[in-house]
């Protein structure tokens, strides 16, 4: 019986990006981080609750036939983080289906990580930042040891992780920051399969101007996809990719 609702954002059928195989990606709203070059503005605030897990179960359920292949659904947002009873009764639901279930997070949420990481079977964690400023910086929050808090319960979980590092101009572009990245990963989290790189881009400039918000990184140049690369081969020399 559905005890809860919760607010989603968006439904997408056929996610390629956000885990292995065919995907679906459910788009929670609410986020606590204001991260500078957030490209989903429209989530960060929490909207009224308009679905219940069922409800979700049943949309996903309809793309499973593509799911073979080692795809299954995604939980994305906004945090999923910040909505648990709906995330754990639907996580719940989706492993009774046999559905692969992968968690797109930052790590800063309201709890029951333990519970939660119990019922997924992959995250995918972004890195902000690893220092507490630069943490700061990019997200406008001092959270940086609420991230490590969830990081601990990962660990503990033995569940598998495929970080992602959003590279920004003068940010994180540079040779010292991949070396402390690598000893970051290396002292803080376990069980990682993979890293990947994303390049900051400008695709949400549109989203803010919809909202009628200035983007915070709009004089901000994208990341060059080579010098990205190259960095990626630079940090693959202080941590097996």
């Amino acid at each position: 019986m559905t005890t809860c609702k919760g607010s989603v954002a968006e439904i997408e059928s056929f996610g390629l990006t956000d885990g292995p195989g065919i995907r679906t990606v459910v788009f929670l709203n609410g986020c606590m981080l204001r991260c500078r070059y957030c490209h989903n503005p429209e989530m960060q605030e929490r909207q009224p609750d308009n679905i219940t897990p069922d409800e979700i179960v049943k949309k996903v359920l309809r793309n499973k036939p593509y799911f073979k292949r080692g795809g299954g659904v995604t939980f994305s947002g906004g945090e999923p983080l910040l909505q648990p009873l709906l995330l754990l009764e639907t996580c719940k639901k989706l492993h009774q289906e046999g559905v692969h279930i992968a968690l797109d997070t930052a790590g800063i949420g309201l709890g029951r990580y333990d519970e939660i990481l119990q019922n997924v079977d992959l995250v995918l964690l972004d890195i902000k930042h690893i220092t507490p400023d630069g943490y700061q910086e990019i997200t406008s929050k001092a959270y940086l040891d609420r991230f490590l808090e969830f990081t601990k319960a990962l660990n503990q979980s033995k569940k598998p992780v495929w970080i992602r590092q959003v590279v920004v101009p003068e940010v994180h572009d540079s040779k010292q920051y991949m070396r402390d990245l690598a000893q970051f990963l290396r002292t803080h989290l376990e069980n990682v399969e993979r890293v990947d790189f994303l390049p900051y881009h400008k695709l949400g400039s549109d989203k803010y101007a919809k909202l009628g918000r200035i983007s915070p990184y709009q004089d901000k140049p994208p990341m060059d996809p080579k010098l990205c690369d190259e960095l990626y081969r630079y940090f693959c020399q202080h941590y097996p990719c």
